[in-house]
């Protein structure tokens, strides 16, 4: 049978003082400024910013910065996820996040870019924008609360 193995202590992420703290400062920045500027058109959605331009245009202004915060959050993230793949695979926060980023991402780039793009009533933009904006902060607390959980047990008792 073959058993996975992993010793977090031959990762260089964690012998080094200061490689893990800068991905996750990278990841924390790059977090901010893609979900800062799908909050934006959120608040556009909702009426609440930026009155004089649609939300297309203003989907428009920062999709890039959106695309570019998301692939660098990605990227980053798979590199923490290394340092010890094991505790992040069997903590439930850390499995919402994944299934609630996944969720996110797609519908950001299908329900809440169709909306943004069209000119839907204020009670359709109001629940896409909402909808939206609950997803991306589950997000942020669960990735906060990964370091309060305990991890789920092991199938088959604890790796070897």
């Amino acid at each position: 049978m073959l058993q996975f193995q992993y010793d977090p202590a031959t990762n260089p992420l964690n012998n080094n003082d200061w490689s893990f703290p800068l991905f996750e400062c990278i990841h924390i920045a790059m977090f901010a400024m893609s979900v800062g500027t799908i909050a934006i058109v959120d608040f556009r959605l909702l009426g609440l910013l930026f009155r004089k331009q649609t939300p297309a245009e203003v989907l428009k202004a920062t999709s890039l910065w959106t695309l570019v915060g998301l692939i660098v959050v990605i990227t980053s993230g798979m590199v923490i996820f290394t340092t010890d793949p094991l505790s992040y695979y069997y903590n439930w926060s850390f499995r919402y996040k994944m299934i609630a980023l996944v969720v996110a991402i797609v519908f950001n780039y299908t329900i809440h870019r169709r909306v943004a793009m069209s000119n839907c009533t204020t009670a359709v933009n109001a629940m896409v924008a909402g909808v939206s904006l609950l997803l991306w902060i589950s997000i942020v607390f669960a990735g906060i609360f990964y370091a309060f959980v305990e991890e789920l047990p092991y199938a088959g008792g604890p790796p070897v």
